[in-house]
């Protein structure tokens, strides 16, 4: 099932240099392919491009496949071209006609954008997470060495007296400032780009 697949003859060699690790990579995905496609399902329904039976047939399906992904059991085999053209195959194959619905209004490069900036999301949520959990670390610790002094320098020249509160406070502060960032790599990643078809939209509602 290659969606590129033209019926001509092509070397193994060169497919297996263009293929690379696409597939291993893409089960990194997967959790996010199936998200970002219950979302597509329903906004499909609120549109009128799904019954109510066929969406929750679709989600349904879409749960079964989520599952068998944390349980390690989802595969991508060869000669499947990724991870989106798998779950279309599985629910296509379990469900009948109903499941190649539910690539209507998408293009495959939306699903890409999808999968990877729930992925991107999920990762600086992670993150975001830690660095938080040592920001507070640093600032109680800093409460406690707020009188454990030690000399400060300034052009490795003694200066005035600091502490090694002053000091773990200010790596605090520090990492205060990263969480903005992050905040703001997460707030551009979590945009919904499904619909876009590839840049020039779809003429279903």
């Amino acid at each position: 099932m290659k969606l590129w697949d033209k019926g001509q003859p092509l070397d193994q060699a060169i497919e297996d240099f263009t293929v690379g690790q696409d597939r291993e990579l893409d089960l990194e995905l997967a959790r996010y392919d199936v998200q970002g496609s219950m979302a597509h399902a329903r906004m499909l329904r609120k549109v009128g491009l799904l019954d109510e039976g066929e969406d929750d047939a679709l989600v349904g399906g879409l749960r079964q496949i989520a599952a068998e992904i944390e349980a390690g059991t989802f595969t991508i085999p060869p000669g499947v071209e990724d991870v989106h053209s798998r779950v279309e195959q599985l629910l296509t194959e379990r469900l009948g006609e109903v499941g190649k619905k539910l690539h209507s209004g998408r293009s495959r490069n939306d699903q890409v954008l999808v999968d990877l900036r729930l992925f991107y999301r999920a990762k600086l949520d992670e993150l975001a997470a830690g660095v938080g959990s040592l920001v507070l670390d640093l600032l109680a610790r800093s409460e406690q060495e707020k009188e454990t002094y030690w000399p400060g320098f300034t052009h490795t020249q003694v200066a005035m007296v600091s502490s090694a509160g002053m000091w773990l406070g200010a790596y605090a502060e520090t990492l205060v400032d990263d969480l903005r960032l992050l905040a703001a790599a997460r707030a551009i990643s979590n945009q919904n780009p499904l619909g876009t078809a590839a840049g020039f939209g779809s003429s279903f509602p």
